[in-house]
């Protein structure tokens, strides 16, 4: 039997393997002892704690599918989204990074690096050794990426790159960052390459850090370029392959981001069902109340249902699938269930949920990201029509 949405035969099997049961616990026992007894401090602070991800790094959680040969955990994605998901059910600053460090950087030089610089970047990144930075957006070109004004002269052996990158996680703390340069024409996608920088190259610095409503926790700067001479054995590829690349690239990021609002739809859910059974209005729990519980059956339907698209998306990416219309599906419907998710725990818990002694206005501040970054719900959308209309 063929889905209808796919070419390829519905022939799916979603059951937990014992790779996923064990990260899982791993992941949760790490965040219950690691990360929520200091999140809320980490957020109204917007503290980055670069210490935490050496920590996931000694575990094997920032190399998940990085092979073993490259120092990685050699594991798919199915394993990747529960390492996601469970972090982002504690907090989405964490996921997020964890998320961007495996899928963007490390995945990227993972799937376009030549084997000396597999083996020359890899195995810091898989153990976080280094920690990863992956620059598209700029402040001019958001979703319109081949517009992109940073700019990359071969000059002999090197590259001197000029510009700028925006809303770059980790941009600061960042070892190494994969940066899409324009080497063409403007608005070509074949005039644009990928270039691998290292922190403490000349001319390479960082901006302003973003003061962002939520995944405050999460560090997101500018990266400047300024007659950034950069050796041309850093390119990933060939010159004019980036935007491909990139593209690729989102679609696997997609799935991060998918699991990321998966996990956050997934805390503000228990805790308003938690929540729902404790407090009490007329003598009775408001869980009793059709309102409420209500409420709870269409948070619980649609969480169901944006996992069901993520593991699908996952699968064909193991399988190694055409993704890109599964991954936007799974991206846009697992972020906007997020935000509805978290917006109606926080009016369960009603006027509490408005105040941070209780989680969930943390899950509603951080939810909203999940609809913009890795493309917005509208360019899902431009993306899943013409997916179907093709």
């Amino acid at each position: 039997m063929d889905s209808l949405l796919t070419d390829s035969p519905a022939s799916f099997d979603f059951s937990i393997n014992d790779n996923q049961r064990m990260i899982g616990q791993m992941a949760r026992d790490f965040a219950e002892k690691h990360i929520r007894p200091y999140m809320m401090e980490w957020d109204e602070a917007q503290h980055f704690p670069i210490e935490l991800f050496k920590k996931l790094g000694e575990l094997g959680m920032m190399g998940v599918f990085v092979p073993v040969e490259y120092g990685g955990s050699g594991f798919g994605y199915f394993e990747y989204v529960t390492v996601i998901s469970e972090i982002a059910k504690v907090c989405g600053s964490i996921g997020l990074s964890v998320a961007a460090h495996n899928s963007l950087c490390t995945g990227h030089i993972l799937a376009f690096g030549s084997e000396e610089q597999k083996h020359r970047w890899l195995p810091k990144l898989a153990t976080c050794e280094w920690l990863g930075a992956w620059g598209l957006t700029e402040a001019n070109t958001g979703s319109d990426a081949m517009g992109m004004n940073t700019t990359a002269v071969l000059d002999g052996d090197d590259y001197i790159v000029n510009g700028s990158k925006n809303w770059i996680t980790h941009g600061k703390s960042g070892n190494v960052a994969v940066v899409m340069v324009r080497t063409g024409e403007k608005n070509d996608s074949r005039g644009i390459s990928t270039l691998v920088i290292e922190k403490g190259t000349p001319g390479f610095t960082h901006g302003k850090k973003e003061n962002k409503l939520g995944m405050r926790a999460s560090e997101t700067t500018e990266l400047i370029f300024d007659n950034c001479r950069v050796p041309k054995e850093n390119l990933l590829g060939n010159e004019g392959e980036g935007f491909k690349q990139a593209m690729k690239v989102l679609d696997g990021g997609r799935i991060s981001i998918a699991a990321l609002s998966l996990g956050i739809a997934k805390g503000a859910f228990q805790a308003a069902v938690a929540y729902s059974k404790q407090r009490k209005q007329f003598g009775q729990p408001i869980s009793n109340f059709q309102g409420i519980a209500f409420k709870l059956a269409d948070m619980a339907i649609e969480i169901e249902a944006a996992e069901l698209l993520i593991m699908q998306a996952a699968d064909f990416k193991n399988k190694h699938l055409p993704v890109t219309k599964q991954s936007a599906m799974a991206k846009y419907y697992a972020s906007e269930v997020a935000v509805r998710t978290a917006n109606e725990a926080v009016q369960i818990f009603g006027g509490y949920g408005y105040t941070k002694d209780f989680p969930v206005e943390k899950y509603y501040r951080d939810a909203k990201l999940c609809t913009i970054g890795e493309g917005t719900s509208e360019i899902q959308k431009i993306v899943i029509s013409r997916e179907v209309l093709r």
